[in-house]
């Protein structure tokens, strides 16, 4: 596979976390964290334009749409009781590049939901057998290697072990499936504890293993350790191309939230990305 460089992570002086780079040609405002958006709104705008990114991708909460919406930025996709059960979440579009706002794929990604719809009642059987566990910091270096055997590009650093290490040691959980002592599926949790939600991501099954239903069953066994964990909602951002993992989360129950444009590079493309999430509970009367 050609290597390709994720995009860097960075907090900016007003507390805002943004992900940002010329992989996914994008700005992504992943945490608000009460910055000023007097201040946050001309940087993230001249980031964009000094870096002649084609899009700014924000994760906000709903209480903050309005000023965004007058800065140009329009809705993509919603999640009711985001943060901590209470407040709603709303993910944003801004587009520099008018071509970035144009889905060549469209016709495809209708399809694909309408599939997604029609195959979201039937429920596989569990496979009691399979070896599903949390990985550890002993794994990292089998893990970073299966990334890289399934995906040509990606967002972030999943290819890289200390990378793996780090978030492993700070917010991350890890599973995976093994099969005669190798692993052959990951994905992660990846929280946000303060606000009390879960990104369910990074699923990734090597190609000659497909076909049995492992991400089905990562799922199962992650949405257990998070409830036990006090998240109370969660999502994920998954492929709008990929039939099968939105037909996993249709079938687990999770209501599809939007379709974010263009968003993200990943298996080597700039691809439009499908929202979906679950309450596991709510602090709302």
């Amino acid at each position: 596979m050609t290597e390709s460089f994720p995009d860097k992570t960075e907090k900016l002086e007003c507390g805002a976390v943004i992900q940002h780079g010329s992989l996914s040609e994008r700005v992504y405002l992943m945490k608000l964290a009460g910055a000023d958006t007097q201040q946050l709104l001309p940087e993230l705008d001249r980031l964009v334009r000094q870096n002649k990114y084609g899009k700014i991708f924000a994760k906000i909460p709903a209480s903050s749409y309005r000023i965004f919406e007058e800065w140009g930025f329009e809705k993509e996709a919603f999640i009711p009781r985001f943060y901590n059960g209470s407040e709603d979440a709303m993910f944003l579009g801004k587009y520099y590049d008018p071509a970035r706002k144009i889905e060549t794929q469209k016709d495809k990604y209708d399809e694909i939901g309408k599939i997604t719809i029609a195959k979201s009642a039937e429920k596989p059987q569990a496979d009691k057998h399979l070896k599903i566990r949390l990985c550890t910091t002993d794994d990292v270096e089998e893990m970073a290697q299966l990334y890289r055997d399934v995906f040509p590009s990606y967002p972030f650093a999943i290819y890289d072990p200390e990378y793996l290490r780090h978030t492993m040691a700070e917010h991350i959980v890890y599973f995976c499936i093994e099969h005669d002592g190798r692993i052959v599926a990951l994905s992660s949790a990846e929280m946000d504890t303060e606000a009390q939600n879960v990104e369910m991501t990074d699923f990734a099954t090597l190609p000659q293993m497909r076909g049995a239903g492992y991400a089905k069953h990562l799922l199962d066994n992650m949405e257990s350790n998070m409830r036990s964990r006090g998240m109370i909602t969660t999502y994920t951002i998954a492929r709008a191309i990929s039939a099968g993992i939105n037909i996993i989360f249709a079938r687990a129950g999770y209501s599809f939230g939007g379709r974010l444009v263009n968003n993200t590079n990943i298996s080597g493309n700039i691809e439009s990305m499908n929202v979906w999430y679950k309450t596991f509970r709510t602090n709302r009367s």
